[in-house]
């Protein structure tokens, strides 16, 4: 059992990673600090948004944009630690 708790916090964290790539690339972009044009940025653009989009639109629903600011992934990453907290504190006491 702890195995498969060890894998789910291993998934966990990297997708957290994945989230604050995408956030720190939107940032890129939105601030023209690289072109959208890039044929690796479009791809990677492209690759993060498929990845993180399907988790952030539900969490979109529920928490509004705070004046144009758009604070999804951070709930997100928070659910996140949060989950990854409670594997590790509950996680070896079961079985």
């Amino acid at each position: 059992m702890l195995s498969v708790l060890g894998l789910i916090d291993m998934v966990l964290k990297l997708y957290s990673w994945v989230i604050i790539a995408y956030i720190i690339l939107t940032w890129l972009v939105q601030f023209n600090v690289v072109n959208r044009t890039n044929q690796f940025v479009s791809g990677a653009g492209q690759f993060l948004s498929r990845i993180s989009e399907p988790v952030l639109a539900p969490i979109r629903r529920f928490i509004p944009f705070l004046g144009g600011i758009d604070i999804s992934p951070v709930v997100l990453l928070i659910l996140i630690w949060f989950l990854r907290s409670l594997i590790w504190e509950y996680g070896p006491h079961m079985g």
